[in-house]
């Protein structure tokens, strides 16, 4: 753990909560040692390898947040990480609900504020959640995946090129893939089993203007460009929620695509760039 992380002001508590389905639920909770929380944090991690590649990275999120005063909660959902179940019989309606039981323990932690920071697919996740009913204060879109079809479909680009010979230069084909989840038959990916109700769930959901989201919301976007600069799809998904009246604290920062890269990414000034965006975000919320 990089030494300026405040950790012997940190209480950590790891712990297993029993759901319903698939068994129990591995989490891990942050907060500071001394004195109430500012307010609660739930933390949404990506899926599949992204979360393995950042497991490292939500953890120094988590533990820098918890030092700047927050109750931070990092929840492995069911089928995932340390958590119980079989990701080959999880859908998305689970994966929902389980935002929503890591929602409610963590806001009992603390009367302040209630933020949900989603990264990569967790952002869409939490955006689902949101479309479900779960209130909250503000949302932290991390380098969110905003178009669930659009991401399913990269997902199962992966699928079809190993399925290919080495030997084949054909354009990559999911269309057999989708037939197959059509006929309600699970594929499996890159070592993930992906059953048709995870795979319709993360299709149809998307984050936009008509979403279900709180009134203030705060993005932090990681670009390849230094001096960074937005790409248009970002500009254009802010301007739309903008123009719903939604309070946008868009900031770039020049870095890699630290979910994908071959090696395992540490960004130190990462955890330092949210926890600034995100005691500004609070102050608009208190």
């Amino acid at each position: 753990m990089p030494p300026d992380l405040p950790v012997v002001n940190i209480a950590t508590e790891r712990f297993y909560f029993e759901r319903a389905v698939a068994g129990a639920r591995f989490c891990t909770l942050l907060r500071p040692r001394q004195g109430a929380p500012r307010g609660a944090l739930l933390l949404v991690p990506p899926f599949a390898e992204e979360a393995n590649k950042t497991r490292r990275l939500c953890m120094e999120i988590a533990r820098s947040c918890a030092g700047a005063g927050w109750a931070v909660l990092l929840g492995d959902l069911a089928g995932t990480g340390d958590s119980e179940g079989d990701i080959g019989e999880i859908g998305w309606t689970n994966w929902v609900d389980d935002v929503a039981a890591f929602a409610a323990r963590v806001r009992s932690e603390s009367s302040g504020p209630f933020v949900i920071l989603g990264l990569r697919l967790g952002a869409l996740l939490a955006a689902a959640a949101l479309d479900g009913g779960l209130d909250a204060d503000g949302l932290f879109l991390l380098c969110p995946v905003t178009n669930g079809k659009q991401a399913l479909t990269q997902f199962l680009r992966v699928g079809a090129a190993a399925d290919m010979g080495a030997g084949e230069a054909a354009t990559i084909d999911t269309r057999p893939l989708r037939a197959r989840l059509a006929a309600g038959e699970n594929i499996e990916i890159a070592g993930y089993s992906l059953s048709p109700a995870l795979a319709g769930g993360i299709e149809a959901c998307q984050i936009g203007a008509a979403s279900a989201l709180p009134p203030r919301l705060a993005w932090l976007e990681l670009v390849a460009t230094d001096p960074p600069a937005a790409t248009p799809a970002v500009e254009m998904l802010a301007g739309r929620l903008r123009d719903t009246g939604r309070s946008l604290d868009l900031r770039l920062m020049t870095g890699p695509a630290f979910w994908q890269t071959q090696e395992i990414e540490h960004l130190p000034q990462l955890p330092a760039r949210i926890c600034d965006q995100l005691g500004a975000f609070a102050e608009c919320l208190a």
